[in-house]
């Protein structure tokens, strides 16, 4: 089987690790051990941002950023559906209302107009994804929060590596948060970092990452144990100098497969912007209805193929979501994309004759589909 994705660890990572267990350093009281100061500053200076923070996972990362920014009970905080989970659970872990808008039908990214149809007088915030490694569209997403007094945090977590219009995602927002799961375009198992250009939120969110501590043993504000550990920090920085070959091979992968699979009937490749640079976390396509989406997958996973589907069930369609968040509107674009795409792999272990095998596997079965609704 030909996996969805998977880490790209090597030699250099591990004797990095072996270097801090000989170190007895596992972990810093503050979180900011040696590794992790030289972690923050290979991430800052690939993405091209004043200050990053260090945190144990992209969920932390978010909650972090939120509680940096006074998000608290009674605000909202505009996040698209068609997410996973994290995006609205860490609004709700700060005590505030997460209210759904819509995405647009060929970036999946979250819809400027479908946020301004939102707003009210409680709004605090927006969360916009970049989703499947496409940038959202960020000049208007920042344009409608500086015009209401708004905060954007930009939900990087499939993004490491992206652009929009020249600009490496991460150094737009107010705060930008990603994850390094291990299915990510670059991975330490798992971790989180947040970057900004403010000196200030980067400060509160290091003291929210020890327990709210200044210093050791001297807390200020609320806080919670999110540090990252400095064996993980010594994977993230190698990972962080691996970053650009492999985005490379990823986006190699993504044009070689776009190149087979364009003129197939049934299927729409990814669609890219001229403005963006795709980080391609994921590579998604689309057919006709779900009927057709589910037997494909089902088809390729016989074939050897790990076909996947992100997002299946949409956030807003969830019970407990739907008893604790506010849907204003109809999300006609979510529902549909959750219906028709599917995921295939390309990750950098991908080779050329397995992106072969890809394309063929998805042609033969979409030929067999001919007059099948």
């Amino acid at each position: 089987m030909i996996p969805i994705n998977v880490p790209v660890i090597g030699e250099e990572e591990k004797r990095e690790v072996l270097k801090v267990l000989e170190s007895c350093l596992l972990t810093h009281k503050t979180g900011e051990g040696p590794y992790v100061k030289r972690f923050e500053a290979a991430f800052k200076s690939y993405v091209g941002c004043r200050e990053a923070v260090a945190l144990n996972s992209g969920t932390a990362a978010l909650h972090s950023a939120l509680l940096s920014l006074g998000v608290k009970p009674g605000d909202e905080v505009i996040v698209p559906s068609f997410t996973f989970t994290s995006t609205a659970e860490v609004v709700l872990l700060a005590g505030a209302t997460p209210v759904f808008a819509d995405i647009e039908g060929e970036t999946y990214c979250v819809n400027p107009e479908s946020i301004k149809r939102n707003l009210t007088e409680r709004t605090k915030a927006i969360i916009p994804v970049h989703l499947f490694g496409l940038p959202a569209e960020m000049d208007r997403i920042i344009e409608i929060a500086r015009e209401n007094d708004l905060k954007v945090i930009s939900d990087s977590a499939q993004a490491h590596g992206a652009e929009y219009k020249g600009k490496k995602i991460g150094s737009m927002a107010d705060i930008s948060c990603f994850s390094f799961y291990a299915t990510k375009n670059m991975t330490c198992g798992e971790g989180g970092m947040c970057t900004t250009n403010s000196e200030e939120i980067a400060e509160i969110i290091r003291m929210i990452r020890s327990h709210g501590e200044r210093k050791a043993y001297e807390t200020v504000t609320l806080g919670h144990n999110y540090r990252l550990s400095e064996v993980l920090a010594a994977i993230g920085y190698i990972q962080t100098l691996k970053l650009p070959s492999l985005l490379e091979k990823r986006r190699r992968n993504a044009r070689v497969l776009t190149e087979e699979l364009e003129n197939v009937e049934g299927i729409k490749t990814p669609y890219v912007p001229n403005h963006c640079k795709h980080a391609f976390y994921l590579y998604t396509v689309r057919v006709r209805n779900r009927k057709t989406r589910d037997r494909l997958v089902a088809e390729l996973k016989l074939k050897g193929v790990g076909a996947s589907i992100y997002y299946e069930k949409p956030l807003h369609t969830l019970k407990f979501f739907r008893e604790r968040c506010k849907l204003n509107h109809e999300l006609v674009e979510t529902e549909e994309a959750s219906k028709t795409v599917l995921q295939l792999p390309i990750h950098p272990k991908v080779s050329d004759e397995q992106i072969k095998e890809i394309a063929e596997a998805v042609k033969s079965i979409m030929k067999s589909f001919k007059g099948f609704p």
